[in-house]
């Protein structure tokens, strides 16, 4: 164990076993950093997918809801101005219908004072 070529053939044998236990830690931490940079891009991008998506679904639902709400208050527009139409005429019809009872409670006001005047004497003065 005296023989300088022993000590030598084990200085390199241990320094090709440090070197190779240095390259196999220093290409496993590079792979598994690699790994987790890949993970970590593939969830950003999945995130941002996901989120994009659901940006997209929201702008749909927000569009139905605007075009259901501007449709009802088309129809309530509709329907309150049918009945505004109807409510005229109804109201133009009882107008008529009181014009005509006015005027014959005109006629009949002047009929009775006929009458009147023709019992009591009144109108051969």
């Amino acid at each position: 164990m005296t023989e300088p070529q022993v000590w030598t053939l084990i200085g390199v044998f241990a320094t090709a076993m440090f070197g190779t236990l240095t390259l196999m830690s220093t290409m496993f931490l590079r792979t598994m950093q690699n790994g987790f940079d890949g993970v970590r891009t593939e969830l950003k991008n999945e995130f941002a997918s996901v989120r994009t998506e659901f940006r997209n679904e929201f702008a749909s639902v927000r569009t139905e809801f605007r075009n259901e709400f501007a449709s009802v208050r088309t129809e309530f527009r509709n329907e309150f101005a049918s009945v505004r139409t109807e409510s005229g005429s109804e109201f133009s019809g009882v107008r008529t219908e009181i014009r005509a009872i006015h005027e014959r409670i005109d006629h009949l006001d002047r009929d009775v004072s006929a009458i009147y005047r023709h019992i009591f004497g009144i109108d051969r003065g």
